[in-house]
C-alpha cells in the first residue's frame, strides 16, 4: 500500500527543471517506433519523468535504464516497474553521468541507443557530454525545442546554423523525424519541440579542440559580419590566413563546411 500511494501521488511539473510532461499517446508511438527497441539492446532513457515512454520501452523487452534527476520521480517509477527484470532506475544528473561506467554496472554488452526528451536549457551541455561519450551509443532519438532542432541539422548556407551545428555535425548524422505541438504536454509550453534521430559516425580529428571551439565562438559572434570582421579581432593576418584555407574572407561563418573549419583550425593552430 505504501508503493501504491506512492505511485498515485500526483507529481507536478517543476518549471525550474523545464519539465514538461509527454501526454500525446500518437506521438508516444512515434517516438517508440523511431527507437525500434528489440531484445537484444539497452535503452538508456534519459528523464523518464511519469514514465509514458519507459513503459512502452519495457514491453518490447529490450533491457531499459532510465536515468531521473528528480528524485520525486524516482519511487513512483520503481513502485511502477520495479517488478520488471529488464528494468532499472539511476537517480542521477545526465550531465554528470559517465555512460560507459553506468552501462558496464548494469551488464550492458548490448548495443545500446538512447532516448530523451531534453529541456531546452541544458540542450547544449547535453549535447556535448553525449558527444563525448557517443562510444557509448548506436543511435540517439531526442526531442528537443523545434528551434534547437533545426540549428543541429542546419546545412552549410542556412541561417540557422551555428556553434552548435558544428559541435553535433563532427559526431553525428542528424535527421529530423517530426514535430511536436505544445498540445502534446502538460502543461502546454508556448514553443513546439521536434524528434531528431542522431546516428554516431567517425570523428572527424582535429588536434587542437578547444582551439576550434574558440574560432566557433569567434566567427559566430556577429553572425551578420562576415568571418573576416570576425576573426581580425583576435588574428591580424584574418585575410590571408582565410585565403590560405581557400575560404573567400566575405563569406559568413554559416556558410563554411565541417572540413572548411577543421581546416581553419589546423593553419591557425600552427601560427
Amino acid at each position: 500500500m505504501k508503493d501504491e500511494k506512492k505511485k498515485n501521488k500526483p507529481v507536478f511539473a517543476k518549471r525550474s527543471l523545464g519539465q514538461n510532461f509527454l501526454v500525446d499517446q500518437n506521438v508516444i508511438e512515434k517516438i517508440v517506433t523511431a527507437v525500434d527497441p528489440q531484445t537484444d539492446e539497452t535503452i538508456l532513457e534519459i528523464g523518464p519523468g511519469r514514465g509514458a515512454i519507459t513503459r512502452k520501452l519495457i514491453e518490447s523487452g529490450a533491457n531499459v535504464i532510465a536515468i531521473e534527476l528528480d528524485r520525486v520521480f524516482v519511487p513512483n517509477l520503481r513502485a511502477e516497474f520495479g517488478e520488471f527484470r529488464n528494468f532499472n532506475i539511476v537517480e542521477a544528473d545526465a550531465l554528470n553521468v559517465d555512460f560507459s561506467t553506468l552501462l558496464k554496472t548494469h551488464n550492458s554488452e548490448l548495443k545500446t541507443k538512447l532516448v530523451a526528451n531534453l529541456p531546452y536549457n541544458i540542450s547544449t551541455a547535453i549535447l556535448t557530454r553525449l558527444a563525448e561519450q557517443k562510444a557509448c551509443f548506436s543511435s540517439l532519438i531526442l526531442m528537443l525545442q523545434r528551434e534547437v532542432v533545426e540549428r543541429i541539422a542546419a546545412k552549410p548556407g542556412d541561417s540557422e546554423r551555428g556553434f552548435l551545428t558544428i559541435l553535433v555535425e563532427r559526431h553525428f548524422e542528424t535527421e529530423k523525424l517530426f514535430d511536436v505541438p505544445g498540445s502534446a504536454f502538460r502543461p502546454i509550453p508556448k514553443v513546439w519541440s521536434s524528434v531528431a534521430r542522431l546516428t554516431v559516425k567517425e570523428t572527424q580529428p582535429v588536434e587542437n579542440e578547444e582551439l576550434l571551439r574558440q574560432i566557433l565562438v569567434l566567427s559566430f559572434a556577429q553572425k551578420r559580419k562576415t568571418i573576416l570582421n570576425n576573426l581580425k579581432q583576435k588574428y591580424e593576418n584574418a585575410s590571408q590566413i582565410l585565403l590560405n584555407c581557400q575560404i573567400e574572407p566575405n563569406r559568413r561563418a554559416e556558410t563554411l563546411t565541417l572540413n572548411e573549419w577543421i581546416k581553419l583550425t589546423k593553419i591557425l593552430g600552427e601560427i
